[in-house]
Parts: C-alpha cells; structure tokens; sequence
C-alpha cells in the first residue's frame, strides 16, 4: 500500500522499522524518537478523535505512552504545518493559539494506513502500561499487576532499596551530575522494557 501523496510529490514513507515490534527492536529504545512520517499518522489519529492544540497533541502522545514518548514542540509542529501543506490538516486562530482539525483527505489517509495507525496506538498503549507498572514498582507498590511474583522477590526489593539510597545521596547535585543520573535511568528503564 503506498503511503504517498501523489497530489503533491510528498509522501510518508514506510513505516518505522520495529516500531510495531516494540521496544529494543528499532522502535524508541535509542533515544524514544519516532519517524516523522508516524508522528504525522499519529497526529491524525489525535486529530481525528478531536480538534487540537499542539501542545495538547504532545500531552495526549506523553500520557497514552505512560510519559515514555513526549515529542517537542520542534517535532509537533513542524510536522502539523506539513500536514495543513498537503491539506490533512486546517487550522483556525483561537486567540494566540492555533486549533488544528482533521480534513476529509486527511481522514481518507487516515482509513487507507487504519492498521498501521492502530497497531502503533496499541503500541503506545502497552507501552504506557509497561511504564506504569514500572512507576508502581519503584514506588513499593507490590499489589495488584499481573507479575507480582517477579515484582515482589526479593532481589528486586533490594535492589528497589538501593537505587533509593542511591538517588537521596543525589538528592542536592549539581545539574550535570542530575543530568548523567537520569540519563542513566532512562537507560535502565528503557532495558527493563526491552524484554
């Protein structure tokens, strides 16, 4: 199925390698970007649910993926002013903001990659549920997920305890070391997703 739009000699693409596949096979593991050509398939889709800021647009993405994918404002809107350019997209002024819709081409493309579009919001979504029984995790929050048993050992408990020893030591660091130390847990998160 091509994903070009002949009107205009632009076109989306292919898909992101491994994105459907998850993370750790070519999806976000390095660096949770995602292919311009699926952030504008994904912002359809947002858009298609309901009209938008971008700055909404990036909070949907952030909170359907548990805070894992967050895409700047250099990303959302660069790829919304490329949509509204090959007409999939129209904005209205709302004060100082732009509100952006869903045109009937836009939907027509949207309907056309509707398997695609819906295997990658799964995706989102399972990522989000990974990050939340992650968040629950580290919180102490043993109770209630399906892998309580793997949650609950103590090897894990006791590594949960040292990385919160490890963290109040950091507590009052200077901004480079904060930096290197959530640098180094976004890795560490971004492995425990990976199987």
């Amino acid at each position: 199925m091509s994903r070009r739009h002949g009107k205009h000699g632009r076109g989306f693409g292919h898909f992101a390698p491994g994105f459907m596949g998850g993370l750790g096979r070519g999806g976000f593991r390095t660096g949770r970007k995602l292919a311009a050509i699926d952030l504008q398939l994904l912002i359809l889709a947002l858009l298609a649910e309901k009209p938008s800021h971008g700055y909404e647009l990036i909070k949907a993405l952030e909170e359907r993926s548990g805070g894992f994918y967050s895409p700047s404002p250099g990303m959302i809107y660069p790829a919304l002013t490329y949509l509204e350019e090959i007409g999939y997209a129209t904005v209205a002024a709302e004060g100082a903001k732009k509100l952006y819709h869903i045109t009937d081409d836009g939907r027509r493309y949207l309907d056309q990659n509707r398997s695609i579009i819906d295997a990658m919001l799964r995706e989102l979504d399972h990522i989000g549920g990974k990050m939340a029984r992650v968040r629950k995790v580290f919180a102490g929050d043993e109770s209630g997920g399906e892998d309580d048993d793997a949650f609950g050992s103590e090897e894990i408990r006791a590594a949960r305890r040292a990385l919160k020893v490890a963290l109040r030591r950091k507590h009052h660091c200077s901004l480079e070391e904060g930096r290197r130390v959530a640098d180094i847990l976004r890795r560490a998160v971004a492995e425990i997703l990976d199987r």
